[in-house]
């Protein structure tokens, strides 16, 4: 079983930047596929960004190039740094983890097996 708590939405106006955390608890944090996903109000949930074991990423195309995610093995950490955020951005983000025997970067929800319980980003134009 995999705990995972998220911190560090908040407002920001736009082109501001946020840097979002995921702790997980468990000591095979190195074993699992991370992402982030979120959902707006009113729309369905979206993938954002996965990171592999090891450090193979992937971006939805609207964050490409703005957020950037990374893990830090000693912290069981994941971090999704949001920068030039616009107020489309907005939206509650989750983190994801699923246990993995590669090194694949799921970019989908269905296979994630454990959620967090989601933290709140506004961005105000």
């Amino acid at each position: 079983q995999v705990q995972l708590v998220e911190s560090g939405g908040g407002l920001v106006q736009a082109g501001g930047s946020l840097r979002l955390s995921c702790a997980a608890s468990g000591r095979t944090f190195s074993s699992y596929a991370m992402g982030w996903f979120r959902r707006a109000p009113g729309k369905e949930r979206e993938f954002v960004a996965a990171i592999a074991r090891g450090s193979r990423t992937h971006y939805a195309d609207s964050v490409k190039g703005r957020f950037t995610i990374s893990r830090d093995y000693a912290k069981n950490t994941v971090y999704l740094e949001m920068n030039s955020l616009k107020p489309e951005d907005t939206a509650v983000y989750y983190c994801a983890a699923t246990p993995v025997y590669t090194t694949v970067v799921v970019t989908t929800a269905a296979p994630y097996d454990y959620w967090g319980q989601g933290t709140q980003v506004s961005v105000s134009s």
